[in-house]
Formats: C-alpha cells, sequence, structure tokens
C-alpha cells in the first residue's frame, strides 16, 4: 500500500499544482457555476474519455491523461462549491482555495486508503476503461440526485460521488503511468 500512497501523493502535488496555476490565472470564477454545471463539466471529460479510448484517435490534441486530470481538479471545484455556504465570495484567494483543495483531496485520498484496506487493491486488477465506465455512471446518479434536489432515501449523497470520482480517476493516472514505464 505505500506504493500506492506514493504514487497517490505524486497525482495529488500534479493535479494541485495545476488547479494553483490556473487559479492564479483565472481567479475563482468556477465559483460562478452551479454544481450541477460542474457535475456536466466532468460528464464531457468522461464522455471524451470513453470516445477516445474507443476510436483511439484525438483530433483536439490533449489526451485521456489530461482529461482524467480534469475530472479530479472538477471534482474537488464540485466539493468546495457544495462546502461553502451561499455567502461565500465568489472570488477566493489563491492561498485560501488551494488549501481548501488540498482539504478535500486529501479526504478523498483517506477514503482511497479505508476503501483499499477492504478491497486489497482490486483496482489495481482492473482496466483504465472500467474507471471510465464507472465515472460516468458515478455522473449518472449524481445527475439523479441533483434532478432529486439532493434528496435520497439510501443512496450516499453528492459529494460520496465525486470521492469516488476521484479515485477512479487517480487509479485510471496511476495505472496509466506505470503501463508507460
Amino acid at each position: 500500500m505505500s506504493k500506492t500512497i506514493e504514487q497517490y501523493n505524486a497525482i495529488i502535488a500534479k493535479c494541485q499544482d495545476i488547479f494553483t496555476k490556473k487559479t492564479k490565472d483565472y481567479g475563482t470564477a468556477w465559483r460562478i457555476l452551479r454544481t450541477s454545471s460542474l457535475t456536466d463539466q466532468i460528464f464531457i471529460k468522461a464522455q471524451r474519455i470513453r470516445t477516445l479510448e474507443e476510436k483511439g484517435i484525438s483530433k483536439v490534441g490533449e489526451g485521456i491523461e489530461d482529461e482524467f486530470v480534469g475530472i479530479i481538479n472538477y471534482c474537488v471545484m464540485a466539493i468546495i462549491q457544495l462546502e461553502l455556504n451561499e455567502e461565500a465570495p465568489l472570488e477566493l484567494d489563491t492561498q485560501f482555495a488551494t488549501e481548501l483543495y488540498i482539504k478535500y483531496f486529501n479526504n478523498a485520498k483517506t477514503l482511497m486508503e479505508n476503501k483499499n484496506h477492504d478491497y486489497g487493491e482490486a483496482w489495481r486488477d482492473m482496466r483504465v476503461s472500467s474507471f471510465t465506465d464507472l465515472i460516468l455512471m458515478k455522473l449518472l446518479r449524481v445527475k439523479q440526485i441533483e434532478d432529486n434536489k439532493g434528496e435520497t432515501l439510501i443512496s450516499e449523497g453528492i459529494d460520496a460521488n465525486y470521492y469516488d470520482m476521484i479515485n477512479y480517476a487517480v487509479f485510471a493516472l496511476i495505472q496509466m503511468e506505470e503501463a508507460m514505464v
């Protein structure tokens, strides 16, 4: 498991670096988006990954790895949106936004560690395309919960689905990196 944590931390660092740099460039303009719009952005990225997996060719130039990083960052943004109250300013200081980012990414990491303990790192035997499909399934669940105004009878909330999508995307990136070595 220590190898997984090391790999996970490397991906956190990469994604956080991109998040922080984009926050310096654009501010927190994404704060204007409702969580449902962030869900749709994640859906677009996951659907693009699936299309690239099936067609094997990218005409835009950005690859699957970039899209998984985008999924991770949009999921963290969505969790931040869920957690901040309506009185929080749209424009967040870069340092504060990065601190929130780290907090929620670390929550995802803790969840991963707990599930890895129980499941014995079964994800290592999965295909990257399965992570794509699981992310798409989670997105459909989130959309249904959003359409139900956040109400569930027995299911986890929206944030739990975002955390799972973060971890699926991290697992996909780890497997992709390992395949290149």
